[in-house]
């Protein structure tokens, strides 16, 4: 199935994922590193922390509703850098459907 670049604002057919001109790795080296954090214990020891502290969508909440959170989000996007990957304070839960609308922002 053809569909559009996962890249805000990017119009271009692929058959998944990103076109060429935005596939991570080639854009910014440092997104190799960062998504090996992803699949780290620290980050999985850090991401239980943040489900427990956060069980509710703070979007979803901050809009009067209730719902569980699933992903953890950086508030502000890391980029590759540590320093913001790291901070718990740059963190917060969100269900799936607000994680993808924040991400597809470029936000």
């Amino acid at each position: 199935m053809t569909t559009f670049c996962l890249e805000p604002d990017c119009g271009a057919l692929v058959d998944s994922g990103r076109c060429p001109a935005h596939t991570r790795a080639k854009v910014d080296p440092t997104y190799a590193r960062a998504s090996a954090w992803y699949r780290s214990a620290r980050w999985r020891r850090l991401r239980g922390v943040v489900l427990r502290a956060m069980p509710f969508c703070v979007a979803c909440r901050a809009a009067g509703r209730q719902v569980l959170t699933v992903d953890v989000d950086h508030v502000i996007p890391h980029r590759g850098d540590p320093a913001l990957f790291w901070d718990p304070a740059n963190l917060q839960g969100l269900c799936r459907s607000c994680h993808t609308h924040k991400t597809r922002r470029g936000a």
